[in-house]
């Protein structure tokens, strides 16, 4: 199978202190992987390891290509970046942050297109922020935020979107609607890589990585019964994973 991303032999240290220890992974093109485990595990640190991000030692690929053999350019227009509790300047209206999206796509200096225009207006829409357009970022809340920024990456319509806790301060109204735009996304061809911590919504997902300690411990499909298996043990049997009316559901074990 066509691997979108990989990782060979990948460390990463965060304040001298180890937290990814000789990862061999490859996420397979046009699926969606989610990254599961407790606190301290290294997801967050995996994603931006992958998305070169930050520091780290041994090979990431792309497409086949290593990472640090592609421009800044080039990384912009293969891959979308979420991240976790993302910052942007609060005084910008919200069309212009989802603008920052098209950037990539954009000659220096050059002004955006009609075509950015249309990915950005359906980038919006699609994330339901449309009606605050003229809005500054400053003047939503949260969870209004973080659909900006997701509309902001999904305007980049790079082949591949790795997202970082994107369900921050998204009340469950919204987080099915994320689900659903994923949903879209794969229906494009769209390569999805996120960290979750709603295992419920993880289970989703195509594939799944389960890691602890910051190896990873198990890699297959979300459907199957070892995957189950990996992720109740990693979080200490505490949840058990159970069929429900024909979906995953992830429920507390009792005594």
């Amino acid at each position: 199978m066509n691997a979108a991303l990989q990782a060979r032999q990948l460390n990463a240290e965060l304040g001298g202190r180890p937290v990814l220890k000789a990862i061999d992974l490859d996420i397979t093109a046009g699926r969606w992987t989610c990254v599961v485990g407790p606190n301290g595990a290294g997801k967050s640190t995996l994603l931006k390891a992958l998305a070169g991000l930050l520091p780290h030692s041994g090979q990431v690929l792309w497409h086949g290509q290593a990472l640090a053999s592609l421009t800044r350019q080039q990384r912009g227009l293969q891959l979308s970046w979420l991240g976790q509790g993302e910052l942007s300047t609060l005084d910008l209206r919200v069309w212009d942050v989802a603008m920052l999206g098209r950037l990539p796509h954009q000659s220096w200096l050059g002004a955006p297109s009609a075509q950015d225009a249309q990915m950005v207006e359906a980038a919006l829409k699609a994330t339901q922020a449309w009606e605050w357009r003229e809005r500054l970022l400053g003047e939503l809340s949260g969870g209004e935020r973080q659909r900006v920024l997701l509309a902001r990456a999904m305007a980049g319509n790079a082949p591949t979107m790795l997202m970082d806790e994107p369900l921050a301060n998204l009340d469950p109204p919204h987080q099915v609607d994320w689900l659903e735009q994923v949903l879209c996304l794969l229906a494009q061809g769209t390569t999805v890589v996120s960290v979750l911590h709603e295992i419920g919504l993880a289970l989703h997902a195509d594939d799944i990585v389960v890691m602890q300690e910051g190896q990873i411990v198990h890699h297959g499909s979300a459907s199957d019964a070892a995957t189950h298996a990996a992720i109740e043990s990693v979080f200490a049997q505490r949840i058990r994973i159970r069929a429900v009316e024909g979906q995953w559901v992830v429920l507390p074990r009792m005594g």
